[in-house]
């Protein structure tokens, strides 16, 4: 009999719905944003094996879901970009480069020398690769939150989202300096520096040059009056965006961002409709973005806290890791009045980019499995704190 391959697609996508749609619903009942709901709703449908069925096991290792997940953080970025002006992250920009930088060396050092505190057998090496997993911040979870409550046009959230930006950038030097003194014990600069322009040149070149070339050309596409030409504009710069963004060696997801900066709503004004790029992306951003948040629940490995040792060093280094992004917001002078705690604890989770770091320390053996496991915590508590706190200072703000 043959199966249609969409069938197995079909069951994964509608699980993870339902799950998604359970914990928003606890969530919004506890007065809390969707997105903790949908990744504590991962969380329990990916360990429901250690109440001994294992049903849903067979979600874990769904390719296609990984591929939907990764496709909801990238329109999630893009309707980001989308809601958020150009100019205005521009006038932010010198306090979101200092948070960035001072988010990156702060966590670095405190991450070298605690773990090798707490976990005193490691080597030089792993020590260097726990500081470089520490600098990484998942801007996904706090623009979601920001998106939840209303708040992207907020001083606090422009700040936040050009330092993850920035981030972004350092973290692939960062990453591409010490897997380069793993695996070849010495540093090549000309690698580096083109990793850096590299970087740089196409957040540069993608937002400037794509909002003039934007500009020139959306316009024109404007007598093609098809169904659902905006949508498709949107989509196809936004997908390419992130394709170019990835073969420059960045996430994904910097490229949706960028390219949701350079679509502002003005460019759809010769087209026949009244509805704007963002009102068309969001039914999409609301089938797509929590798969992504339950998937990346989902990955969280609770077997982990069955180790005592781990998890005491786990919660050490989880501390230092969130201190060393909250000091990054006391660090810039500013005449208005800023919450200083929204922006620390926005920058406060690592989500999948510090799982990522650890897997490339992990390939090339400076990441010891139980130094995985003490990440996996990490990740776990950076990014389930952050939410409900910054929710509570939000509403606290307004």
């Amino acid at each position: 009999m043959h199966t249609d391959p969409v069938v197995p697609v079909l069951l994964s996508i509608s699980l993870v719905l339902l799950a998604a749609k359970a914990g928003a619903f606890l969530a919004h009942k506890f007065k809390q944003p969707a997105v903790l709901g949908e990744l504590l709703a991962g969380v329990i449908v990916g360990n429901v094996a250690l109440s001994g069925f294992h049903g849903l096991e067979f979600l874990k290792h769904d390719h296609m879901l990984e591929i939907f997940s990764g496709l909801g953080v990238i329109i999630l970025l893009f309707e980001v970009g989308l809601e958020s002006e150009f100019n205005e992250m521009m006038s932010v920009g010198a306090k979101s480069l200092i948070v960035a930088i001072v988010g990156v060396v702060v966590p670095f050092i405190c991450g070298y020398y605690v773990s090798g505190l707490v976990v005193p057998e490691i080597s030089e090496m792993s020590k260097i690769f726990m500081g470089a997993i520490l600098t990484a911040t998942s801007v996904g979870i706090t623009a979601r939150v920001f998106q939840d409550l209303n708040f992207l046009n907020a001083s606090e959230s422009k700040i936040v989202l050009g330092a993850a930006v920035i981030d972004d950038i350092l973290g692939l030097i960062i990453l591409a300096v010490v897997s380069s003194m793993a695996t070849m014990g010495n540093v090549e600069i000309s690698s580096i520096m083109t990793v850096s322009f590299k970087a740089i040149g196409f957040v540069i070149v993608s937002v400037v040059a794509g909002m003039f070339l934007a500009k020139k050309t959306v316009p024109l596409l404007a007598p093609i009056n098809l169904p659902g030409m905006i949508l498709t504009i949107g989509l196809v710069v936004c997908f390419i965006g992130s394709y170019l963004a990835n073969q420059f060696g960045l996430a994904t997801i910097v490229g949706a961002f960028c390219m949701g900066l350079v679509l502002e709503d003005v460019h759809f004004k010769k087209f026949a409709t009244d509805r704007t790029l963002e009102e068309y992306i969001h039914p999409i951003s609301i089938f797509l973005v929590p798969i992504f948040f339950v998937v990346t629940g989902m990955h969280v490995d609770l077997s982990v806290f069955a180790d005592l040792h781990i998890v005491l060093a786990s919660v050490a280094i989880s501390v230092v890791a969130i201190l060393g992004k909250l000091i990054c917001a006391w660090t810039f002078p500013s005449k208005e009045k800023v919450n200083r705690a929204i922006i620390g604890f926005g920058m406060v989770p690592r989500g999948e980019v510090g799982l990522i770091f650890a897997s490339v320390g992990k390939s090339i053996g400076v990441v010891s499995d139980s130094l995985y496991a003490i990440t996996v915590i990490v990740v776990i508590l950076t990014t389930l704190c952050p939410p409900p706190i910054l929710a509570y200072l939000i509403k606290k703000n307004k």
